[in-house]
């Protein structure tokens, strides 16, 4: 994943500095240097695997290592994996807001699931129907700072140690809530261009995006009309 997304998720991301505050303990931006410094443990190239020995090497003293962006879908969808082999023929797993589903719901229908609107947090922007699927939001609605009017969120760029900015939130629906997860941080931080294209290199995968100016898009295989029924479902 680090790969493909040029860095935009980056494993490494652990050993990061946090110079960045967004609990509003923040009065002023770090200094460019202070920026750059705090990603200069970063980079997955440096990280060496050798499957042979089973052994993984982290080349400079003080790289880390992090599952944050992966480990919630990765836990929902071990446990689906899991009921699943148990005979439990359908059900919903959230972990931590990372939702992995299969089968259909009680009333013979596919799972349901309400997409935040981020510029409005109490109201919803559209029910989903799922079935044998994942979604997963990324978003800066709730944590992030504003400086001279610009909004930076609590997602780091991992190559530049700056906060992603220009869009609000991220959702991205797929087969595993592992991938959905990574995918969705990838994103926020690739921005709107960028993200787009990546997303749709993946034909599983589909997404909806918030810019900051609050503007909806889509990923080429999410339609209009779908993204309409979604909303009369509310």
């Amino acid at each position: 994943l680090s790969k493909i997304t040029g860095g935009a998720f980056d494993i490494s991301f652990a050993a990061m500095d946090k110079i960045w505050k967004f609990d509003g303990s923040m009065t002023a931006m770090p200094t460019p240097d202070a920026i750059k410094k705090s990603v200069e443990k970063v980079g997955y190239k440096n990280i060496i695997l050798d499957s042979i020995n089973s052994t993984i090497f982290l080349k400079f003293k003080g790289m880390k290592i992090g599952f944050g962006a992966l480990g919630e879908g990765y836990a929902a969808d071990q446990c689906r994996d899991m009921m699943l082999k148990r005979g439990i023929k359908a059900g919903i797993v959230n972990g931590s807001g990372d939702m992995s589903t299969w089968g259909k719901n009680p009333n013979g229908q596919n799972w349901t699931v309400g997409l935040t609107n981020p510029f409005h947090k109490d109201k919803l922007f559209a029910a989903v129907p799922l079935h044998n699927s994942a979604v997963v939001t990324s978003g800066s609605y709730e944590k992030f700072v504003v400086f001279n009017g610009k909004r930076y969120s609590h997602i780091i760029n991992p190559v530049t140690g700056y906060p992603a900015t220009g869009l609000t939130s991220v959702t991205v629906f797929g087969p595993e809530a592992e991938l959905a997860n990574g995918f969705s941080t990838s994103i926020m931080v690739l921005g709107k261009e960028a993200g787009l294209k990546f997303i749709n290199s993946f034909p599983k995968f589909s997404c909806i995006m918030f810019g900051d100016d609050g503007k909806v898009i889509l990923s080429k295989n999410l339609s209009k009309k779908t993204v309409g029924s979604w909303k009369k479902l509310l």
